[in-house]
């Protein structure tokens, strides 16, 4: 099997969800949404975020700012917000030193993910940042592993692995494409059903160190 890593993004190498958590309170505030408001522009924000989220929202709730004001004030807030633990970024340094092809897969905009990668230096260790918007497919599309592995000058046929926190999206999605897996378990349980991880850690590093270590 071939040396390729393909890591998502959100959650797994950098945290989303303190930044995102972050913004929806400020705005609730601002707005002076009701708790209910606010959970819902949550829910609705919890996996993915679009300017058609907000177009939505601001229907909905009929507030003054513009969907595109509002997309822009997120887009900025989670640019300077988002961060790749040093270590992180190190390892993936090592993997790359140790002949590692390293891939980013990530759904999502190509503006706000590129912004994100770029800020948080995860683009100045990797081989290739593959955003969905740009690509036209999402996880866990097989195509989107494609790409991303082709974009590295790696054959997805010859196999890898898929690390992500991403149940469906990054696992199962993963292994359709013929991925071994390590699913970031951020503590949580792995829910029942036919496919199962091949490896479970709590966070990324340990998932860097196990393909250095262990499988590589």
């Amino acid at each position: 099997m071939q040396q390729l890593a393909i890591f998502d993004l959100d959650n797994t190498l950098v945290d989303r969800q303190g930044p995102l958590t972050a913004w929806i309170s400020a705005f609730s505030e601002r707005h002076a949404l009701t708790d209910l408001a606010r959970t819902h522009l949550f829910d609705a924000m919890r996996d993915r975020a679009s300017l058609e989220t907000f177009e939505a929202f601001c229907a909905e709730h009929k507030l003054a700012p513009t969907a595109e004001a509002l997309w822009l004030d997120y887009s900025r807030h989670m640019a300077r917000s988002v961060s790749c633990p040093a270590g992180v970024l190190d390892g993936l340094s090592r993997l790359r030193g140790a002949g590692w092809k390293v891939a980013v897969a990530t759904n999502g905009g190509t503006e706000i993910q590129t912004a994100k990668a770029t800020a948080s230096g995860i683009v100045d260790h990797v081989d290739v940042v593959c955003i969905s918007e740009a690509v036209g497919a999402r996880k866990p599309e097989t195509v989107i592993f494609e790409k991303a592995a082709a974009a590295c000058g790696a054959d997805l046929a010859l196999g890898g692995w898929m690390v992500g926190d991403g149940v469906d999206t990054d696992i199962r999605g993963g292994r359709a494409a013929g991925l071994h897996t390590i699913w970031i378990s951020g503590g949580r349980t792995w829910p029942s059903g036919d496919v199962q991880p091949d490896h479970v850690t709590t966070d990324v590093r340990q998932a860097i160190d196990l393909l250095l270590t262990t499988v590589g």
